[in-house]
């Protein structure tokens, strides 16, 4: 459908070139806030069907087939156009590819539009990345003036990193350390207390290698033993810093309710290894390498 489009539509055809240059966040991120799986694969020639009433779609159109394509491609359409709608002149846009689709003379040459879609580009880049900055700076003052006030709570403790944490329950198991995976259950939420994630809407349980998860959750796991249960503060600086999800937004102060399950040593590499499984989505974008649990300050 983008392909189609491209061809015949100006506004749609930006719209999938800012898609395509990473203009859709999640797309940008490294890894996402617990992602969903992929949806799995369908055969080739046994294309999956929705499951709706094709006899109430057929009455609404009056078993006109065309009709119904030609609404399914406008609703696409339109979807297409959602992002930039505030940009553009619906007119000018009917008119545009009414002349293109029959094959008329256009206002501008494929060489104009070209010119024109690259200064519209540069436009709404400059657009996002003003938008962008501005969530930033607001989300990196709020965070701030949360974690200053929050420290002073009975109960909070600081490690040299600037890491917050609390003590909800203490177990009596081993510690893990920055090689082992864990097995944990989590809620993560933002400081207005917005959820973004859990593990909970993914199983009940999930399991996290601590050498690829932010250096927050690296450094706040190593304190706790099994059986735990720690509530951590994150500055923006050892969460996801300005390349947080759009669900979570840039320099975002996380906090998580966390509870250690289980510890998983790392295991041996298989003597002939298979061709590598792509993994499971991790919450978190992966560690600096040179990053290592700071000390605790009380």
């Amino acid at each position: 459908m983008k392909t189609f489009l491209r061809k015949t539509l100006t506004a749609v055809a930006v719209a999938a070139a800012l898609a395509g240059a990473g203009f859709a966040n999640a797309a940008d991120e490294p890894a996402k806030a617990a992602a969903p799986a992929k949806p799995a694969q369908i055969a080739p020639g046994a294309p999956a069907r929705p499951a709706v009433d094709t006899a109430a779609i057929d009455a609404k159109f009056k078993g006109d087939k065309k009709a119904e394509y030609s609404y399914m491609v406008g609703m696409d359409v339109g979807k297409g156009l959602t992002s930039i709608k505030e940009e553009v002149d619906l007119n000018i846009v009917i008119q545009a590819l009414t002349a293109t689709l029959k094959g008329e003379k256009t206002t501008l040459t494929e060489q104009e539009s070209l010119a024109v879609r690259q200064e519209f580009i540069q436009k709404l880049q400059a657009k996002q990345a003003a938008k962008a900055k501005e969530e930033a700076e607001k989300n990196q003052k709020e965070g701030e003036e949360f974690l200053a006030k929050n420290k002073s709570k009975k109960g909070v403790k600081v490690t040299a990193s600037g890491l917050q944490y609390e003590v909800v329950k203490e177990g009596s198991g081993p510690k893990p350390k920055a090689t082992d995976s864990v097995k944990v259950e989590y809620t993560g939420t933002k400081i207005d207390g917005t959820k973004f994630d859990s593990s909970a809407d993914h199983g009940g349980t999930a399991t996290l290698p601590l050498n690829g998860v932010i250096p927050g959750w690296t450094e706040g796991m190593q304190l706790m033993t099994v059986g735990s249960e720690y509530k951590f503060y994150i500055p923006a600086a050892l969460a996801y810093k300005d390349r947080a999800p759009p669900a979570i937004g840039p320099n975002a102060t996380l906090i998580f309710d966390v509870k250690l399950v289980e510890i998983e040593p790392p295991k041996a590499a298989p003597a002939n290894p298979a061709a590598p499984v792509p993994g499971k989505p991790q919450i978190v974008p992966p560690k600096p390498a040179d990053s290592k649990p700071a000390a605790e300050q009380h």
